[in-house]
């Protein structure tokens, strides 16, 4: 017998949102943090916590140079802007290095964003983009979700 994708959650079914939003996020995939020197990131993160470096990239369509850390079945995702003029430029010079985003697993990114958008919370992504690794993510406004920026993510198949 061929497994069944799950659908997703009925909203019209009265279930509490925690519940919906339980049924939507099935992990943290990673924690985003934004650094202005990422070989000294780097660095830290493996000679000091032990952290394996899994994963480097240039996302050119979102401003950043990405690294991936293990953290058990998680990561730690450092980011460096491309430039000034970029989203993580600007959290820099703003608030300086630290805490940008947390990221949660999804199975299917679409359902997720139209369970998300059914209850009412902003989304800055209506539909997901490419992200590190081939993911695709989309971003919730921190408006909608204690201040602080959370991304979607639903993996690709397989990573390049």
């Amino acid at each position: 017998m061929a497994a069944r994708r799950r659908s997703p959650p009925d909203l019209q079914a009265g279930r509490p949102a925690g519940a919906i939003l339980s049924a939507v996020f099935t992990r943290i995939d990673h924690v985003g943090i934004a650094v202005a020197d990422l070989d000294a990131a780097v660095a830290l993160h493996e000679r000091e916590y032990g952290m394996p470096l899994v994963h480097r990239e240039v996302v050119a369509s979102q401003g950043v140079e990405a690294v991936l850390l293990d953290v058990g079945e998680s990561h730690v995702e450092l980011l460096a802007p491309l430039g000034d003029d970029t989203p993580v430029g600007r959290f820099l010079a703003r608030r300086g290095p630290g805490l940008h985003h947390v990221a949660y697993g999804v199975e299917d990114i679409e359902a997720a964003l139209a369970a998300l958008k059914a209850q009412g919370l902003r989304l800055i992504d209506e539909a997901p983009r490419t992200g590190i690794r081939g993911s695709r993510v989309a971003f919730l406004h921190p408006s909608s979700s204690a201040s602080v920026l959370t991304e979607l993510v639903e993996p690709a198949t397989f990573h390049p």
